[in-house]
């Protein structure tokens, strides 16, 4: 969200770890995180085999398609909504990854705020995707205890960058936060937290996420929440609501155009994909 602000590096990461630490709104049965008596060997075995497979999620999204429906709200005091950013769309990946999008829906945005490129990256890979697999090896993971969310027992691990962006000389986005394991299939299935770094003119929103498993295999983000107020360096806050929805997730391949909403004629020119691949059955 573009405005001024005060904090970023270093104390942007700290105040992040503190807020998720403070203000988790799902905790263990009993409140907090419990610590069980893990060995450190067991510990770097069950980030080895996570990490692995986020690797092997990610590279089976690039055979899904899926909807997304992102909206974000500014409220007023006493909750009232003051303005609305809606966007849905379509993405289908290619073989490395990129991210393809496909606009069904963008009315006139209402909203108070600026929605920053930064903001629209974040919603479509910090936000669902938290870590992606070619960066791995750049944060450091801190084992905090088990929860059980559900009938879930899950690992919680605070993750945080081995360095930050530099802003002025890179649009990188990396994660900072915290993430919940499935101790049985060795899965992320929720994750909290945001994109950095923040610079001068935006700040961001802490993320939650949540995902459900998909073909009975890989557990994919569904649902995204935030909700903050966020206070810029001349006083006046902003509080924000964002709710993003992931759906009809299907094996698909396919090539598509970004039709930006500012064209006039965007509705009515047709999207002709390449052949796709042929299904398995």
């Amino acid at each position: 969200m573009s405005q001024k602000i005060a904090l970023y590096g270093a104390i942007v990461i700290f105040a992040v770890l503190v807020s998720l630490i403070n203000d988790a709104p799902v905790r263990a049965q009993d409140g907090t995180p419990k610590s069980p008596q893990l060995s450190q060997p067991e510990i770097d075995r069950i980030i080895s085999a996570f990490t692995a497979k986020e690797t092997q999620f990610r590279k089976a999204l690039n055979v899904y398609s899926f909807k997304r429906d992102a909206m974000v709200q500014s409220l007023g005091m006493g909750g009232q909504i003051t303005g609305e950013y809606r966007r849905v769309s379509h993405f289908t990946f290619d073989d490395q990854g990129n991210r393809y999008e496909k606009i069904s829906f963008f009315p006139m945005p209402s909203f108070a705020g600026t929605v920053t490129q930064e903001d629209l990256e974040d919603l479509g890979g910090i936000n669902p995707f938290a870590l992606e697999p070619s960066k791995i090896d750049r944060y450091n993971f801190k084992y905090v205890g088990k929860e059980k969310i559900d009938e879930l027992s899950l690992h919680v691990f605070d993750v945080v960058p081995k360095v930050l962006p530099d802003p002025k000389k890179t649009k990188e986005r990396l994660f900072v936060g915290r993430v919940w394991v499935d101790d049985q299939d060795l899965q992320i299935v929720k994750t909290k937290g945001k994109g950095v770094p923040e610079t001068k003119i935006n700040k961001f929103p802490i993320v939650e996420t949540y995902r459900e498993q998909i073909d009975g295999r890989y557990w994919f983000p569904t649902y995204s929440y935030a909700d903050e107020e966020l206070i810029f360096d001349n006083g006046e806050p902003l509080h924000i609501r964002m709710k993003v929805r992931y759906t009809d997730f299907a094996p698909a391949r396919a090539d598509v155009k970004i039709i930006e909403i500012e064209d006039p004629d965007a509705q009515k020119k047709e999207v002709k994909p390449m052949p796709s691949q042929p299904k398995k059955p």
